[in-house]
């Protein structure tokens, strides 16, 4: 899907047909849409192929009088009611003499919040400041992401002390596993920036310098809180099993003393049960006074030197 958005009184608007200064959204392209990208836009087909590549790393490439831009951008999709995935995606970034476009496999909220104008003061003829812009937001979405992750292993926490199935245990290392992919992707975004900081591939302004320096320090708060997350998860991880393995020994040894207490009246029945010779007191009731005496004994015996 292609759209065109440009900012018309001080609005980020949809539009028809593109003009210089347009904004060019690609989303999930056919091969139809690649084809105009290439012969009609111009742009060089190793950069979109690029863009649409889900093991591409960032990086910064620059080629006659285009620019890409890959970052890897935070998502999360819903695989149950009470699970979350959390992911990350490339971005790609192409900026051109009169167009910047951006070409995306998923549709992902950054892209909504320009295209609705939830970004303020967002002009799409004013290329390097829009990729600013959308750097920040993309980076915003990373610390919102981190802030769920950390809520989800809260909950988490909250039904670890009771937890004896593999559920809990699941969805805490998936989470670990988000936590990694986001770190990896921050890692790679901090390069580039660093990059485009230099000033050597997109020619910055004094406000555009400002802007992109507020991105790395959000980027490397963001890298900073997964390092820090990460590590509590993974020690709630390991917490995590060895509660599990301790709520099922407890289990264990409550139906062991059942099944000890249980096996008493069994015994004794079985031994009055033989034609034996030689048993004292041979008579109906003396077997059940004797099973429900050594029961209560023994029941007493367990339950004073309990283990649980």
């Amino acid at each position: 899907m292609i759209q065109f958005f440009q900012t018309q009184e001080n609005c980020v608007r949809e539009v028809a047909v593109p003009s210089p200064g347009c904004w060019i959204s690609v989303v999930d392209p056919t091969a139809q849409e690649i084809q105009q990208l290439i012969e009609t836009y111009g742009l060089d087909s190793g950069f979109v192929r690029s863009s649409l590549d889900e093991e591409e790393s960032s990086r910064i490439e620059r080629e006659d009088d285009q620019t890409l831009i890959i970052v890897d951008t935070a998502m999360s999709e819903i695989q149950t009611e009470e699970t979350i995935l959390f992911f990350t995606m490339p971005l790609g970034i192409i900026i051109t003499e009169e167009y910047v476009f951006t070409i995306t496999l998923k549709d992902n909220r950054v892209l909504h919040d320009l295209a609705n104008g939830t970004v303020r003061g967002v002009q799409t003829r004013m290329k390097t400041r829009f990729v600013m812009q959308l750097l920040l937001r993309i980076t915003a979405f990373y610390l919102m992401y981190l802030k769920q992750i950390d809520k989800t292993s809260y909950t988490m926490e909250q039904r670890l002390s009771g937890a004896m199935k593999n559920k809990e245990l699941v969805q805490m290392l998936e989470l670990e596993k988000s936590l990694v992919y986001f770190s990896t992707s921050l890692k790679a975004n901090e390069v580039t920036i660093e990059k485009l900081l230099r000033g050597r591939t997109i020619k910055l302004y004094e406000e555009d310098q400002e802007l992109l320096e507020d991105v790395l320090i959000e980027v490397r708060q963001a890298i900073e809180m997964s390092n820090i997350y990460s590590g509590i998860l993974s020690s709630m991880v390991e917490a995590f099993a060895s509660v599990i393995s301790n709520n099922l020994n407890i289990v264990m040894w409550r139906l062991t003393v059942a099944t000890i207490i249980m096996a008493i009246p069994t015994m004794i029945f079985s031994f009055y049960g033989m034609n034996t010779a030689g048993l004292p007191l041979p008579y109906t009731w003396f077997p059940t006074v004797l099973s429900i005496a050594a029961t209560a004994v023994v029941a007493f015996l367990m339950l004073k030197h309990k283990k649980f």
